[in-house]
Parts: structure tokens; C-alpha cells; sequence
């Protein structure tokens, strides 16, 4: 039987209630994420689309970087139910002007599919990117994963992976990780009308919580959050030091940041986020 709302933790995790604005800045996102691809597809062997599953959301954007210095994988957020790859195409740019080879995610989505088939398909993209990149110039051996809010949490379900019984490669493949404003414990979704779409019960949430898995990856996890985040946004990012010590020792909190501007901070060249993720290619 799923669990009755608790109307301050829906609040809490209602991040579009929180920020008035987030229409306007989706809208400038895509309309920046329209510019970027047609400006990368005039210029660089860029590709769109391409798929790793049979399913229309299972798909990846490749954007090659001429110098090939190494591969950013980032995975949108939306709740596991909304948003898309294309809204997140202008974060390739600031990439490949340094070198580095970016891959944007797409998935299926909540109700259609559970949380648990999203983290398949996570898995089954990297596999395919593992198996496939080389075929558009593109290296793995270099590899990090970024995601933003649902995305940090896909990313740190792959941290948990045990890709020695997959594919043995792509754990020496994966560097390190970029966590932005995550999910790292589901449970106190289960108070929220976000599970009407999710589904989630008391098992498949803690089955599905980063922190309550071992890291199988020897690799650092950068976890940052907005300080004009919820008090529940802030609070998961900070259980990921405790979870995850020797990956992820400490969080950034980031000022003057709501949960979606941080993205465009993280898009920014000259911005600490941007230029830790660029560290960890050095």
C-alpha cells in the first residue's frame, strides 16, 4: 500500500515549486541547446542519436572533440519522468574547447518504466559506449560521469555496478564522477507525489539508494549542491562523505545557486565546478 503524502516532504522535494522561474530558464536551455548542436554539427562529426537499445529514448548524442583528451558522459535529471538530452546540449561546448569528447545520455522514463530499468539503461549505455565509441574517434579509456539531481543519482547507481562481472574494461575506464544536486537515498520519496510516477516501495528504495551500496569503482565522486537549494537537496549531498568516504571525502556547496542554476554554473568555463571535472582529466 503506498504511503500517505507528508505535505512538508513533498515540499521539500518539489524543486520546480522552489525555483518560480525554472519555465524560463528550460526554455533557455533548450533554445541554447539548439544553438549549440547546430553549430557543432556544422563543425565538428557530430552524432545524434544513436542508439544502444531498441527503445526511441534509448539513445546517446556523441560530440567529438578534435584533440580526444578523454570522454564526459552526462545523464539529465527530471525525476526519472521528464526532461531530456536535448535540453542539455550546451554542455557539450565548453568541453570540446579543452579537448575532451562529450556524451549526452538519453533514457527511458518513469511511469512507463521503473527506477530500476532507468539504471539498466544507464548500464547499457555505457556498455555500448565502451563497445562503440572508438567507432566515431572517440576514446572510453578516459571516461567521467556527470548527472544532474535524478542524473547524479543514475550516476552514482553506476558507481555501484559491478562492471567486473559486465564488462572488466570500463571500471579502469571510469575516472571519476561529477554528482550535481543529487538523490542519494530514496526513502523520503516515498512521502511524495513524486512516487505516483516512480512507484517506489520500501525495498526497491532502499535497493535503489547509492548510500546504502558499496562503490565498486576506484574512482573520486565530486558531489556539489546549491546553497539556495531545499534543506532535503542539501541534507542527501552531505550523506555521500559519510556513505562514500574514501570516494567522496567532502561536498561543494555552491552560493547564490538554486537547483537548476547550478547547472549553468557547471557550464560555465571560468566556474570551480567546471574546473574540478577538467582536473580529473590531467
Amino acid at each position: 500500500m503506498p504511503q500517505p503524502i507528508n505535505p512538508i516532504t513533498d515540499r521539500l522535494y518539489n524543486n520546480r515549486a522552489a525555483v518560480p522561474d525554472h519555465q524560463a530558464i528550460f526554455a533557455r536551455w533548450r533554445s541554447q541547446s539548439a544553438a549549440t548542436r547546430a553549430a557543432l554539427v556544422g563543425n565538428v562529426n557530430c552524432h545524434l542519436n544513436l542508439h544502444y537499445g531498441a527503445d526511441a529514448k534509448q539513445t546517446v548524442d556523441l560530440f567529438p572533440a578534435s584533440a580526444n583528451r578523454g570522454l564526459v558522459v552526462f545523464i539529465h535529471g527530471g525525476y526519472w519522468r521528464s526532461l531530456d538530452k536535448d535540453d542539455f546540449s550546451f554542455l557539450a561546448a565548453p568541453y570540446i574547447a579543452e579537448g575532451i569528447n562529450v556524451a549526452l545520455m538519453n533514457y527511458r522514463l518513469c511511469p512507463q518504466v521503473g527506477v530500476s530499468d532507468i539504471v539498466d539503461d544507464c548500464r547499457n549505455a555505457i556498455i555500448w559506449l565502451a563497445n562503440h565509441a572508438s567507432d566515431f574517434s572517440v576514446r572510453f579509456d578516459r571516461t567521467v560521469l556527470v548527472g544532474h539531481s535524478a542524473g547524479a543519482h543514475l550516476v552514482a547507481m553506476l558507481f555501484t555496478t559491478d562492471w567486473s562481472a559486465i564488462k572488466s574494461e570500463i571500471s579502469s575506464a571510469i575516472i571519476g564522477g561529477v554528482a550535481i544536486s543529487g538523490l542519494y537515498d530514496l526513502e523520503p520519496l516515498l512521502e511524495t507525489t513524486i512516487n505516483h510516477d516512480v512507484k517506489l516501495d520500501v525495498k526497491s528504495a532502499a535497493n535503489l539508494s547509492p548510500v546504502h551500496r558499496k562503490p565498486t569503482l576506484n574512482a573520486s565522486l565530486d558531489a556539489v549542491v546549491g546553497a539556495d537549494e531545499t534543506s532535503e537537496f542539501i541534507r542527501q549531498t552531505e550523506l555521500l562523505p559519510v556513505a562514500w568516504p574514501q570516494l567522496c571525502p567532502a561536498i561543494g556547496i555552491l552560493p547564490a545557486h538554486n537547483h537548476f542554476t547550478i547547472v549553468d554554473h557547471f557550464a560555465d568555463p571560468s566556474s570551480a565546478a567546471f574546473q574540478r571535472s577538467l582536473a580529473l582529466f590531467s
